[in-house]
């Protein structure tokens, strides 16, 4: 039976909300409401990578695993990638995820959701999206919009694009992309081998540079979006949502 790894990112230092893994919701820190969904997934073990000190202590003290990695990393994959060959030497791992550590309304079954196209042939990538229902979105530069074609699966799309933009253009849907990502392992280690590319660049999209490479990325379509704390709005609106659940 192959094995999934569910690793999630966290650092301070973050640009719009510094400090935001310990920022405090419902009685909890924001980065251990991640690891409890990531955890009640049921699809493997669970571990945040980070480097900072509090929040290891802080996923600790809620009975989780934490490890620390480098504070030099360009990107929360790097940080994955370090955390994957820290925890997991011999590579009993087959999959990874990469689990934002700013989703504390995630749902636990997006993450097998995440992990399903990569059951099958074909992918090196496995990501998530869910159609766009409100039309504030369409025209949004901070919702990234995936364009795909469709497969044998009617629930996942092959990507060909990922853009800020509004895309694609006339009638149809759009889908707003969903940044959870697993991985086959010797894809991850592919990817973060690879240069920063062109398009990525320009987008400010790091899974860009996996499509230039011409790695394949399935994406299985979800009926919600996790909300992503990015600013203070964004806590409080977490802060909401959460204590109506309890």
């Amino acid at each position: 039976m192959r094995k999934a790894l569910i690793i999630i990112p966290a650092r301070m230092e973050a640009s719009r909300l510094p400090g935001k893994p310990l920022a405090e919701i419902a009685g909890e820190a924001m980065i251990t409401h991640v690891w409890r969904r990531a955890h009640e997934a049921e699809c493997g073990r669970v571990v945040v990578a980070t480097d900072a000190p509090e929040i290891a202590k802080v996923i600790q003290q809620a009975g989780g695993e934490a490890v620390m990695t480098r504070k030099d990393h360009a990107s929360g994959s790097d940080r994955v990638f370090e955390a994957l060959n820290k925890v997991d030497p011999e590579g009993d791992a087959d999959y990874i995820v990469n689990v934002q550590g700013d989703l504390p309304t995630l749902e636990p079954r997006l993450v097998e959701a995440c992990l399903s196209p990569l059951l099958k042939s074909g992918p090196s990538i496995a990501t998530l999206a869910a159609e766009i229902s409100e039309e504030s979105e369409r025209d949004n530069p901070n919702v990234v919009k995936v364009v795909g074609t469709p497969t044998a699966d009617p629930d996942v799309l092959r990507a060909l694009y990922f853009t800020r933009a509004t895309a694609p253009f006339g009638d149809g849907p759009l889908y707003h992309h969903i940044g959870i990502y697993a991985y086959r392992r010797p894809a991850l280690e592919k990817f973060v081998s690879l240069k920063p590319s062109a398009l990525e660049t320009r987008e400010k999209l790091e899974q860009l540079r996996a499509l230039e490479s011409g790695m394949r990325i399935d994406v299985a379509l979800v009926d919600t979006v996790p909300l992503g704390v990015d600013t203070s709005a964004d806590l409080e609106r977490a802060r909401s949502v959460l204590a109506a659940k309890r």
